[in-house]
């Protein structure tokens, strides 16, 4: 047997036993079709990221981002597919052997590939509501008000409205991170997939769930800091891996 074989062997094992909890970045979405905010794709470069993604830039001209939107990210929305990573952690939630997906991402695809159970630290992009009196919309009805006006403002009292995201200078919602913590602090494997973890505080998590006496596995296509932890680092596409982390054996 190959040591690559071995390793996933080793790792199938891990997952089988249950007490899962997974942590996804960015790399999981980018095999939808969605590009990460600074990736090397070409067409985010017509929007400047510290200006789309950034509170104070938006406060300030919320029409920057609503240009971005209408003309980028929507399309991405309606477009982007789970991918067998995300079917595959729907999988492993449903056999009772993962607790929950930890995610960074805003794009709600686990949801779509049926997971029920996620914790989205920086928010989503497919909630809305007013800056002024906090009605919440959903996806179809920004994108209704967004044809009328830009920026698209709110029906009940002309407010602009924003995207359900966490941006650059905000705090991440206090009871996602709680209960991300908790879920470190009480896991028996923490599968990290896709994600560089470079971004603070969420990549934290890995830190306290082995510190906590989980053990860690990564799957990514490159090094991470959270390497020299690891018990298990698995170089690959998400949606290549995860797919074999919950095949069944044939029947003999």
């Amino acid at each position: 047997m190959k040591s690559n074989d071995i390793l996933m062997a080793g790792l199938k094992e891990a997952v089988a036993a249950g007490g899962v909890v997974a942590f996804t970045g960015a790399g999981v979405s980018a095999e939808s079709g969605i590009p990460t905010y600074r990736g090397t794709g070409g067409f985010w470069t017509q929007y400047d990221p510290d200006k789309y993604a950034a509170i104070d830039y938006f406060l300030t001209d919320p029409s920057y981002y609503w240009s971005f939107f209408r003309d980028v990210r929507r399309d991405l929305l309606h477009k982007a597919r789970p991918n067998p990573a995300h079917t595959a952690l729907a999988e492993m939630e449903r056999r009772g052997l993962l607790e929950a997906v930890i995610t960074q991402n805003i794009d709600g695809l686990h949801q779509a590939a049926g997971s029920r159970r996620v914790i989205e630290l920086h928010g989503s992009n497919r909630r809305f509501s007013c800056l002024d009196c906090g009605r919440e919309y959903a996806l179809a009805e920004a994108e209704a008000a967004l044809e009328k006006e830009l920026p698209p403002r709110c029906g009940e009292c002309g407010g602009v409205l924003r995207p359900g995201i966490v941006f650059f200078g905000e705090m991440l919602p206090a009871r996602a991170v709680d209960e991300a913590h908790d879920l470190a602090r009480r896991a028996r494997l923490l599968l990290v997939i896709g994600s560089s973890l470079v971004v603070y505080p969420a990549a934290q998590i890995p830190l306290i769930a082995k510190t906590s006496g989980a053990r860690l596995a990564l799957v990514n296509d490159e090094p991470t800091p959270a390497d020299d932890l690891a018990d298990w680092i698995v170089r690959g596409k998400a949606g290549e891996v995860m797919p074999e982390l919950v095949r069944e054996k044939p029947p003999a």
